[in-house]
């Protein structure tokens, strides 16, 4: 039985899985070209799920399993997938801590405008100011109230803010103050000083914030998207910040990866841009290679269930 990978897992890990599988050959690459020769005969797949097209399953006839070491499964070809009925698993879960961080730090950075202080560090100006907004007492609106926006939402509560989530029926969850169901999305988002979208890109999420959403945000809400590009209308985005119909934006995900070097986002100054990287860490292997050991285990002795076995009809 052979595993194959398009994603490094660090040596000690690759120790230990041999040490523990003796049986499995491990062939393990860091991109998808270098594992070319190994496709052809891999069981196993792990992968971060946008480097795996329909054409690289083609040649990967003896494959019955993919361990996506992300949680978006959005890039996947679910029909070629569903097609050879292969099993899919994720590692949903594991991104609460390091985006609820990412996500605090954007709003502290904002509290305490710290991109203009840096600007005028470099100039050696000492211009201070005495009307800086807290963050004390004001709300964020959380889209998504799973594992991710419930941690956001538990941090967010130690800055004594008040949370408000939108999840599909609207029912309760911890430590949200209040939860609107999806269909009272405009009027949970007019709600929040700090909007943040954690939504994954399904059929019904696909570009559900617009004009529409953000004028509802109101001109004095910065919003902040870790979710999926796709779930926003980037066009509708760009004329909200340029027209200021909302204060700022921080957008870590986009309709197209990476951002094209033309898109008008990265000269926006009430725009802040970062790579796709709110959900990484140095503890991100520590927590997905767990999941694939145990889904692994299931996979041998067919005893147990999988975690995070992706429906291939609903892709979540």
């Amino acid at each position: 039985m052979k595993v194959v990978t398009s994603l490094d897992i660090g040596q000690e890990n690759l120790n230990f899985l041999r040490k523990e599988y003796p049986h499995i050959e491990f062939c393990i690459y860091n991109k998808i070209e270098k594992a070319s020769k190994d496709l052809k005969d891999a069981e196993v797949f792990l992968t971060y799920g946008f480097d795996t097209t329909e054409e690289i399953l083609n040649t990967m006839p003896n494959l019955k399993w993919i361990q996506c070491m992300s949680t978006g499964v959005d890039a996947l070809p679910f029909k070629k997938i569903s097609k050879k009925n292969i099993l899919l698993t994720n590692v949903t879960g594991i991104h609460g801590i390091p985006i609820a961080e990412y996500v605090m730090a954007i709003i502290l950075s904002h509290r305490i405008e710290i991109f203009q202080f840096y600007e005028q560090q470099k100039t050696k100006a000492w211009k201070r100011k005495n009307d800086f907004k807290e963050i004390y007492n004001k709300t964020i609106t959380i889209v998504g109230t799973g594992t991710i926006g419930k941690e956001i939402a538990r941090k967010a509560k130690a800055f004594d803010m008040k949370t408000i989530g939108v999840n599909t029926s609207g029912k309760a969850v911890d430590y949200f103050d209040k939860t609107y169901s999806a269909c009272e999305l405009n009027k949970a988002l007019s709600k929040g000083n700090f909007i943040v979208q954690t939504v994954p890109l399904i059929k019904e999420t696909y570009k559900m914030i617009g004009m529409e959403q953000f004028k509802a945000m109101g001109e004095d809400a910065y919003f902040i998207n870790i979710g999926r590009g796709k779930t926003v209308d980037e066009k509708a985005l760009i004329e909200a910040l340029k027209s200021h119909v909302i204060k700022g934006a921080a957008i870590d995900v986009f309709e197209i990866e990476p951002l094209p070097k033309e898109s008008p986002l990265w000269a926006m100054e009430n725009a802040l841009i970062t790579p796709h990287i709110s959900g990484l860490s140095n503890m991100y292997m520590n927590r997905a290679l767990p999941i694939f050991e145990h889904n692994l285990k299931v996979y041998l002795g067919g005893i147990g269930e999988y975690i995070n076995k992706i429906d291939l009809n609903k892709k979540y």
